[in-house]
């Protein structure tokens, strides 16, 4: 059992309990449907990834993000840069057309991966890869 006490907003004393048990909270786990690969050019290359029971947006970005390093690690490379993702839904179904660039050294960029600390975090967290 679990007791959580909400106290004090604005200098006011305000006391909620809520007991909550382990069956009480849960959500449903992610679907990874699949991953479809495609080399565009060089170092440049298109990720389409489908799951179902999506809890946010992250969790599909984080599907493409697995796949992009295990793929760059395939290819001999230990990096990997997210250019973009395009996503949609479909009858509860989601799906992200993600790019990615691959490189054997740390690449400019934003976002960019070290591809074998993002596979193994990928399979502490359950998220499949290539």
């Amino acid at each position: 059992m679990i007791r959580t006490a909400l106290i004090s907003l604005l200098g006011l004393s305000l006391i909620a309990c809520t007991d909550v048990t382990g069956d009480e909270v849960s959500r449903a786990a992610p679907d990874y449907l699949g991953v479809n690969t495609s080399l565009l050019d060089g170092d440049l290359v298109q990720f389409h990834v489908t799951m179902d029971r999506v809890g946010a947006l992250e969790d599909l970005n984080d599907y493409a993000d697995c796949a992009a390093a295990q793929y760059a690690l395939i290819r001999g490379y230990g990096f990997a840069r997210h250019v973009r993702t395009k996503t949609k839904q479909e009858a509860g179904i989601w799906e992200a057309d993600a790019v990615y660039t691959i490189s054997p050294a740390l690449p400019r960029g934003l976002r960019t991966l070290d591809a074998e600390v993002v596979v193994q975090d990928c399979k502490a967290n359950g998220i499949p890869t290539v």
